[in-house]
């Protein structure tokens, strides 16, 4: 199975768009004081979850970082003060990261930035067309991986 021209186009620039626009935000945050953006996107996936806490594996799955990363960084944000992480008592092998109240509070004072950045460095540059046909087309691809993509890589055809 050989991916088409348009297919590795399309996989490139998702890629180059997601990089290029990440940094900015990245460094948008950055010269306004802000947590980096990998803190923030912790918090907000934290905040969402329910009882505003995820089992460590579930954070990693949920933002784009590795596990490891996960774990170094939500150390990181302890000793800030920003989550908690606690030993699951049902599962010895589990841990908790949790939200705290003045991660909350850095998460609001944060996320009006956050919007008004994906605004300027993203958005802006798409259609009303375009952002629903990019949402639609990611959502699918994402669902896919989430419910179990049923495609596989075989060997290699020779």
């Amino acid at each position: 199975m050989a991916i088409d021209e348009a297919g590795l186009r399309a996989w490139r620039s998702m890629l180059l768009a997601y990089n290029a626009a990440m940094r900015a935000i990245d460094a948008e945050f950055d010269r306004a004081g802000n947590i980096p953006l990998t803190w923030y996107d912790v918090l907000l996936e934290l905040n969402a979850a329910p009882d505003r806490r995820l089992r460590m594996r579930e954070l990693a799955d949920r933002v784009v970082l590795s596990r490891t990363r996960v774990s170094r960084l939500v150390d990181e944000m302890s000793r800030t003060d920003l989550v908690t992480k606690t030993q699951d008592d049902a599962d010895r092998r589990s841990v908790w990261a949790s939200i705290t109240d003045a991660g909350v509070q850095e998460l609001r004072r944060t996320a009006p930035r956050y919007m008004c950045s994906i605004e300027a460095f993203f958005t802006t540059h798409l259609t009303e067309e375009e952002k629903k046909t990019v949402s639609e087309a990611l959502e699918r691809v994402h669902a896919a991986h989430v419910n179990g993509h049923p495609n596989k890589i075989g060997r290699p055809q020779r």
